[in-house]
Formats: C-alpha cells, sequence, structure tokens
C-alpha cells in the first residue's frame, strides 16, 4: 500500500512538473505578445515579427499587426533588416580568411589594387580595419549617403577613393558604411563572383536561410513580394518607398524572422547549422564575436558588456525598417525585425530585443512610453505657434515698416539678419541630427523628412514664415521710398495695407 501510495506520489509530482513547464512557457509567451503590442504602440510599427531560439532551436514565434498592403505580418514575411546584413557580409570575409585567401591583417590594397584615397595613410588601411569599423573613414570624411550613389561596389569602391581620414587606422571605431562596401568588394573581387551569389551559395543556402536574399544595388531593387516600410507622423504612420540610396554589402540583406533566428543559431552552436551544415569553421563565431581590449564592435558585431552579462548583436535601421538581433548570456538570441523607420523619440527594435531578452532571462520588462508620439505632438505644437506668430507678423507689417523707414540700411539689415536663422537651422540639420543621435553619421535632407516629418514641419515652416517676414517687410520699405513717406503718412493706422499690397504681388 505505501509502494503504491509512493508510486502515485511521484507520478503525480512528474505530472506536475510537465504541467508547470508548458504553463510557464505559455506565460512567456503572453508576456513577449504583450511587450510587442505595447511597444509597437508606443513607437508607431504597424507590424513586427519576434523569434525566439535557444542552443536547440527556435522556442518562441510571434507576430504582430500588418504591412503596408495589409496583409498579417508572421515570422515568415520577408522584410529587410538593414545593417544586420554586415553580420553576414563579415561572416563571408571570414570564410575566405579560414580558407587561406584573405588575412586580416593585410592591407585593403593587396586585395583591390585600384583602391587608392588621397590620404597617404590609407595604405596602412586592413581588411581587420574595415570589419571592426576602425579604418579611420567616416562618414564625415565620406558622407556616403549624401554622395551621389554608386550602382555596383566597383564604383563604390571607386567612390570611396575620394575619403579622407579622421585618424590613423585602427586607432579609433566610427561607424560607416563604406567600410563593408569595402568588404563586400574584397569578397566579391577574391571570389571572382558578385557579391550576392556569393552570399547565396556560401552563407544563405548553407545555414538554411531560404527565404534570404541580398539586394544588388539600392531599395528600389525590392523584390515583389516585399511591401514597402513607414514612417511614423504625429500618431500616424504612412506607408512610404525606402530613399534611394546604395545598401550592397552594409545594409542590403532581405530575410525573415525565422530564416534570421537560424542564422542566430549558427552563432549559437559554433558555426553549424539546425541541420548539422557547418557554415563557418570552428572557432570563427567566437573570434567574430570578441572585441579587441575595451572596444564595443568586433567583426561586425557589437558586444554589450552590461550587468546582466555580456551581449551580442547588431542593429539594423533603414528610413522605413528597422531589426535587431540579440544573443543573451543565458543562451537565448531574439530576432526583432519592424516594418517603420528609426525615428526621433523612438529607440528603435532594439529596446524591444532587450525588453524581450529581459522576459525570456526572467527579469522584469518595463512598458514603454509612447516617447515618439509626445515627442510628435510637441513639434506639432511648435509648429502652429510658429504659423500663428508668421501670421501676427506679416499683419503688421505696416507697423514694423513705418517704424524703420528712413533708417540706415545696415540698422535694417541688422534688424532682419535673425530671421535667417530657421533656415541656417533647417539646411544645419543632417549635420546636427547626425552628430547628436549617430556620433557624426550622415543623413540627407530628404532622409531627414524619414526620419522626423514633425521636426522636417516644423523647421520648414518656420524658415519660410521668417522668409516671407524678410521679403514683405522689403517690399513695404521700397514701397515707401517709390510712394514717398507723405503716402505713407497719409496711410495712417491701415497697417494692414502694405501687407495686401505685398501679397498683391
Amino acid at each position: 500500500m505505501i509502494r503504491r501510495l509512493g508510486a502515485l506520489l511521484a507520478i503525480a509530482a512528474v505530472a506536475a512538473v510537465l504541467h508547470a513547464e508548458p504553463a510557464a512557457a505559455a506565460q512567456s509567451d503572453d508576456r513577449i505578445a504583450a511587450a510587442v503590442e505595447d511597444f509597437a504602440t508606443a513607437s508607431g510599427y504597424p507590424g513586427i515579427a519576434v523569434v525566439v531560439t535557444d542552443r536547440d532551436g527556435i522556442s518562441d514565434r510571434a507576430g504582430y499587426g500588418v504591412d503596408s498592403r495589409g496583409e498579417t505580418i508572421t515570422a515568415t514575411t520577408r522584410m529587410p533588416v538593414a545593417s544586420v546584413s554586415k553580420t553576414m557580409t563579415a561572416a563571408a570575409v571570414m570564410q575566405l580568411v579560414a580558407a587561406g585567401r584573405v588575412d586580416l591583417d593585410t592591407p585593403v590594397y593587396d586585395y583591390l589594387p585600384d583602391f587608392r584615397i588621397r590620404d597617404r595613410r590609407g595604405a596602412e588601411i586592413t581588411v581587420r580595419h574595415l570589419l571592426t569599423q576602425t579604418s579611420g573613414i567616416t562618414d564625415l570624411t565620406l558622407r556616403e549617403k549624401s554622395l551621389p550613389q554608386p550602382e555596383t561596389l566597383a564604383a563604390a569602391e571607386r567612390r570611396a577613393r575620394g575619403a579622407s581620414l579622421a585618424t590613423d587606422p585602427g586607432a579609433e571605431y566610427a561607424y560607416t558604411n563604406t567600410n563593408f562596401h569595402l568588404a563586400a568588394r574584397i569578397v566579391e573581387r577574391v571570389s571572382g563572383e558578385p557579391f550576392g551569389d556569393y552570399l547565396e551559395r556560401e552563407i544563405f543556402r548553407p545555414a538554411g536561410m531560404t527565404r534570404t536574399t541580398t539586394i544588388d544595388v539600392t531599395p528600389e531593387d525590392l523584390p515583389a513580394d516585399v511591401a514597402d516600410g513607414h514612417v511614423c507622423a504625429y500618431g500616424l504612420t504612412p506607408s512610404a518607398a525606402e530613399p534611394h540610396r546604395f545598401v550592397n554589402g552594409s545594409d542590403g540583406v532581405i530575410t525573415t524572422a525565422e530564416d534570421l533566428a537560424r542564422w542566430l543559431l549558427v552563432q549559437q552552436n559554433d558555426g553549424v547549422a539546425p541541420d548539422g551544415t557547418r557554415v563557418l569553421p570552428a572557432g570563427t563565431v567566437r573570434q567574430m564575436q570578441t572585441p579587441q581590449g575595451d572596444a564595443t564592435y568586433a567583426l561586425g558585431w557589437e558586444v554589450d558588456r552590461g550587468s546582466a552579462g555580456p551581449e551580442v548583436g547588431h542593429g539594423g535601421i533603414w528610413f522605413t525598417y528597422t531589426a535587431d538581433v540579440l544573443l543573451t548570456d543565458s543562451g537565448h538570441g531574439i530576432v526583432v525585425i519592424g516594418n517603420s523607420g528609426l525615428g526621433l523619440g523612438n529607440e528603435g527594435t532594439g529596446g524591444l530585443g532587450t525588453r524581450i531578452a529581459d522576459i525570456t532571462d526572467g527579469r522584469t520588462a518595463d512598458p514603454m512610453p509612447p516617447i515618439r508620439l509626445w515627442t510628435d505632438l510637441v513639434l506639432a505644437g511648435f509648429t502652429l505657434l510658429t504659423i500663428v506668430l508668421g501670421v501676427r507678423r506679416l499683419a503688421r507689417t505696416g507697423t514694423w515698416v513705418r517704424k524703420h523707414a528712413g533708417k540706415a540700411w545696415w540698422r535694417i539689415a541688422a534688424r532682419l539678419m535673425p530671421r535667417l536663422g530657421p533656415t541656417v537651422l533647417l539646411f544645419s540639420l543632417p549635420y546636427l541630427i547626425g552628430l547628436l543621435v549617430g556620433g557624426g553619421r550622415d543623413v540627407s535632407l530628404l532622409q531627414l523628412a524619414y526620419y522626423s516629418p514633425a521636426l522636417m514641419a516644423w523647421t520648414g515652416i518656420a524658415a519660410v514664415a521668417n522668409l516671407a517676414t524678410i521679403v514683405v517687410r522689403i517690399l513695404g520699405l521700397r514701397r515707401r521710398d517709390v510712394r514717398g513717406p507723405e503716402a505713407g503718412a497719409a496711410d495712417g493706422p491701415a497697417a494692414h495695407r502694405p501687407l495686401g499690397a505685398a501679397a498683391a504681388s
């Protein structure tokens, strides 16, 4: 009887454990789904795909929302992953390193004999410097987004000849897509085949990434089954085509959250794909994910030495899509792809990746406040105030003209000169935002309109309103000079007459 009771208790205990594990997993799934929905709502993402892995395979999948065509987002929806592509470009280089065809510490000139830059220190740039973003080329020394865009990796190599160096090669980290355009060009030259073909044969297919491809030139080459992404403005998320720029080698991979999870599993299993195919030689993953010294960027991977343990990953930012991959110290992999671009007041999908990592590792994941919406609403308030003040100034043109008529031209110029401030600010914004947000990253005015339509609307309206003030006031003074002061006095208090005349002209 006692033995039978003991057996029953043992069976009950096992059943309780088996029941508890699915319950815990379901609870984790619910928390991840809630985190995704909270993030999407707060940050203006119409659609997000999430996959979580452990060392045994994919453990969680989640899709939220729809794409710009109204189709449901799932873990198998193909989307751009932007600079997460750099992890694959670096892997392609490392395969050639393992094969003895490329040496990390050999100058780039040895593999690209036509590559010469105006700075004599360019001869010291090595392949390692490209992959660690320490070549000395920066977005400030080669404005890769603002310059005319190349059509091939060979043309990107030729464009880079115009670069100068901000520092000695190897001295400082500076993130720029140019380094990975050159790295991809090395793969192309050494392998003797187009870079996209090499990735397909040596990376995507062996890793089981059957729905992954790479764009050869620009985002205008998106496959037909990939929908446009979105921008965010005042709480709205209109769809938008990605602006024209060169992306091959730096941020051109198109994939799914599931395929990207398979890429993480290759990293988690020392270069071996889920089906047992070896994609990277043994030890290569560790080498790629180990930065030198105090650096936080290794060979195509970012490393965060946080309090919860080191986390390895890479973010990806287009103006209409963002993505993030993360490998935690606990053995989990996190994939997040969202169909909206990074914007002012929005931390991008990297913030969601961190929250999901907290959930999978049993930590508390705090809800995300809608900072992006608040930021846009504040800018909307500034925009309305700017319009009101601009109209008020124009309405008082007659009063201003009478007050300043007859004054020396330099006094009038000094009074009007500050009105050029908003125009100067507008054309300086790409540099200011690049310095404040991206540490010196290049961005054009058009691309900045994708980044923050609300900011561009405010500064653009402020520039137009103040330029209009200058023009109308100068025209008012000239009209008064032509008509004479007596005519001006005859106007009396009818302050709106110069404005009406100016508007008619």
